[in-house]
């Protein structure tokens, strides 16, 4: 049951995401089936969240004054991942999120969507699948699955 809570809210935070806890969740001998749900819903609970908040929240950041310059910081930078988005539109939020790299996953995603106006009902499916994606990538590798391109 702990091992189950772990990947749950493992996935939820910033940078580990699912990319940290389908393996922990593997490795802690967890189904990879219910590793993958777990952290699938784990990682997609923040992100309605964050694109319906974070406007509003980094108002109130920014009058603390040393928080003020990394709130910008951090626009900046899902400015430049946002960068994909305005090129390749919804497309292009599907593909940030589903490449299981450091620097994305739904919490750039969901932060990039909300800073670009994209509005919660237009932006969920395309994080949600690229959620998906990324952690069946997660899985598979973690499982040990080897992909051979000929």
């Amino acid at each position: 049951m702990i091992e189950c809570l772990t990947v749950f809210f493992m996935s939820m935070i910033p940078v580990v995401e699912l990319r940290g806890a389908i393996p922990v969740g593997i490795a802690a001998g967890l189904h990879p089936a219910l590793t993958y749900l777990l952290a699938v819903v784990g990682n997609l609970i923040p992100a309605p969240l964050i694109i319906l908040l974070i406007r509003k929240i980094f108002e109130l950041l920014r009058r603390v004054p040393w928080l003020g310059p990394k709130i910008t910081w951090l626009e900046n930078r899902a400015h430049l991942k946002g960068r994909v988005i305005h090129k390749y539109g919804l497309a292009g939020l599907f593909i940030l999120v589903a490449v299981p790299l450091p620097g994305t996953g739904a919490w750039t995603g969901a932060l990039a969507a909300a800073l670009l106006d994209i509005r919660l009902k237009r932006a969920m499916p395309a994080i949600a699948l690229g959620v998906l994606v990324a952690g069946a990538v997660v899985l598979a590798l973690s499982c040990g699955v080897a992909f051979v391109v000929s």
